[in-house]
């Protein structure tokens, strides 16, 4: 095995594989850059090699992907320095883990990262890119590349024999036509970085070259070792990128409510761009009374710092929306939690709250895009929202707007990842977004479509967040209102109604619990809050009764001693119902009461 300069010898595969190789003119004799034009080979200097070598840094590592910068590796090196090259990387290393002296019988399971080679060398064999290279136990004892992935040195053989095909190539087939292909010199070299092992290049010759040379050995080590530094810091940010995306995806829904009036679909993607991970969000919440609450939002920057403030935002807007106050309320707070942040983040927000009486919207913004309203019909047209100023620079009032949404309606809600670009204006691209929407079919756009037709498309280089709501047809059957009374006999007004209803929806088992609970909200109506306004009954998930006000005081549950006559309504609500809450509203305030459906 020992052979001339004493280095141990093996060949191994080197060919353009399907839609991985970069051919090159056959016979092309091989030349060294330097700044005055090329040299021939067999006239290069030292500083010819030299300036070569350097311009690697230029060529190899442009991007932080691993499977990139392989690539570049190997079409680096063909035809300068040889006439085909391959890649292979430790299938541990490309899940993101630490490389790696083995230690274990065979070698190391290995996948074909990149391929180059050319033209002449086009028939040959290897292991297609995406693959893993397999051989038998009894063949992996004999195949010469085991030295230098076991060992983590170089492999030289200047001069091919018939047997060191086989002891190289993945299969015999390939190993014949290595033979027929006129390969003639072979050369391995360990990627190690860190001194760990990451994988191995392998170089070939071919007819009209002359063979590997102990020069070119030297040559191909500093080039391995310097490409090993530029695929581990892109392994390393590939993990570190694949724990914010998972840290992102954890902190956002894991699903969408179901509500009625609404189907609601809702997207993440995160970008393939350097640094592209930040603090976009969504959020789907269920409010009382059938109310659906919809918000994205978008902290400015990118990695862990983004993402946390995105978490402990969504957390504080979920609490905040769990009061079910109104959207610029709820801006107005976000704005003071955001400013109180250690790290001063900034983020846009946009907020709408929608109503299934009415199908209506109330939304308010936080210097947020625009969303974007798509008619039954295919019409599109951005809704014009009083933009405040952004959370944690508040200085502008958020202002709402109400908006009606007829059935068949999709208000579309985005980050600025689905339209930001490095090369167009901003106006334009939110025009390609309203083209792109009207291109598309309601069944589309409802789920989702938009995102692959958006103007970034391949070219995104921010993550996205993509919300589409659709109006859903009427729900008379589920939802029923009625404005009652305001004198003595609302309470058994509103009785009748309940009672009536849950008997037309076969809920009668239900009707005394539900007298009982109307009862109390009207009854507190009519003593705090200047009479009852309108009562509201509601069958989703679960039944829902509430009763509007204008008092401006919320209650609250209060202990009452044996002989007080008054206080135990909240109790006996608080014991008979699933739960129950209040809010404030522009008017006043809604007390309301939700109970399980019977099985």
């Amino acid at each position: 095995m020992n052979e001339g300069n004493g280095r141990r010898r093996v060949v191994r595969r080197a060919s353009a594989g399907k839609g991985a190789s970069v051919l090159r003119s056959a016979g092309a004799r091989r030349r060294l850059g330097r700044g005055d034009g090329d040299v021939p080979l067999d006239r290069v200097t030292t500083r010819d090699r030299l300036a070569w070598l350097n311009s690697a840094g230029s060529r190899i590592g442009t991007t932080l992907d691993l499977e990139r910068t392989a690539q570049e590796l190997a079409e680096f090196t063909v035809p300068t320095l040889a006439d085909g090259a391959a890649v292979d990387i430790l299938e541990s290393v490309l899940r993101g883990e630490e490389g790696s002296r083995w230690t274990g019988t065979g070698i190391p399971l290995l996948r074909a990262t990149a391929l180059s080679a050319v033209e002449s060398l086009s028939s040959l064999e290897p292991t297609p890119v995406g693959e893993t290279f397999v051989r038998t136990e009894e063949a992996h004892e004999t195949l010469l590349h085991r030295y230098c992935l076991r060992q983590g040195r170089p492999v030289l053989v200047s001069r091919m024999r018939d047997d060191d095909f086989v002891r190289v190539a993945p299969t015999e087939s390939a190993a014949a036509k290595m033979r027929a292909a006129g390969v003639h010199s072979y050369l391995a070299v360990p990627l190690i970085a860190r001194g760990l092992l990451l994988g191995s290049a392998d170089f070939v010759r071919g007819p009209g070259t002359p063979p590997f040379s102990a020069t070119d050995l030297a040559l191909a080590e500093q080039l391995a070792s310097q490409a090993a530094v530029y695929i581990d810091n892109a392994r390393l940010y590939g993990r570190e990128r694949e724990h914010v995306v998972s840290l992102q995806r954890s902190l956002l829904p894991r699903a969408t409510p179901v509500t009625p009036g609404l189907r609601v679909h809702a997207e993440y993607t995160p970008s393939t761009a350097h640094h592209g991970v930040g603090g976009d969000w969504y959020d789907v919440m269920a409010l009382p009374g059938g109310r659906t609450a919809l918000m994205v939002g978008d902290v400015m920057g990118h990695g862990l710092p983004a993402a946390a403030t995105m978490g402990r935002l969504r957390a504080v807007a979920r609490t905040l929306m769990t009061l079910d106050m109104a959207p610029e309320r709820v801006l107005a707070r976000l704005d003071l939690a955001t400013r109180d942040l250690e790290d001063e983040q900034v983020a846009t927000f946009l907020c709408a709250v929608h109503d299934p009486a009415d199908s209506t919207y109330t939304l308010a913004s936080a210097g947020h895009l625009p969303p974007l309203l798509v008619d039954g019909d295919g019409s599109a047209a951005f809704v014009d929202v009083p933009i405040g100023a952004p959370l944690g620079a508040g200085v502008i009032p958020y202002d709402p707007i109400r908006l009606e949404v007829p059935a068949g309606g999709h208000l579309v809600m985005y980050t600025d990842g689905l339209v930001k670009s490095r090369h167009a204006d901003l106006d334009h691209q939110l025009e390609l977004l309203r083209t792109a929407a009207r291109g598309l079919t309601p069944e589309a756009l409802e789920h989702g479509g938009l995102t692959d037709r958006a103007p970034t498309d391949a070219s995104r280089f921010d993550e996205a967040v993509l919300l589409v709501a659709t109006t859903a047809p009427g729900t008379p059957d589920e939802l029923c209102e009625w404005q009652l009374p305001k004198e003595g006999r609302a309470a058994s007004v509103a009785r009748g109604l309940v009672t009536d209803q849950l008997a037309a929806w076969d809920l009668e088992e239900l009707a005394d619990v539900f007298e009982l609970v109307v009862s109390e909200l009207v009854g507190n109506a009519l003593r705090y809050g200047n009479g009852p306004g309108r009562l509201r009954l509601l069958r989703g998930e679960r039944l829902v009764v509430e009763v509007s006000d204008t008092g401006p005081d919320l209650p609250q549950i209060q202990h009452a001693d044996l002989s007080d006559e008054g206080g135990r309504g909240l109790q006996l609500i608080n014991m008979l119902c699933r739960r129950w809450g209040s809010c404030r509203t522009v008017s006043g305030k809604v007390v309301w009461a939700e109970q399980n459906l019977p099985t």
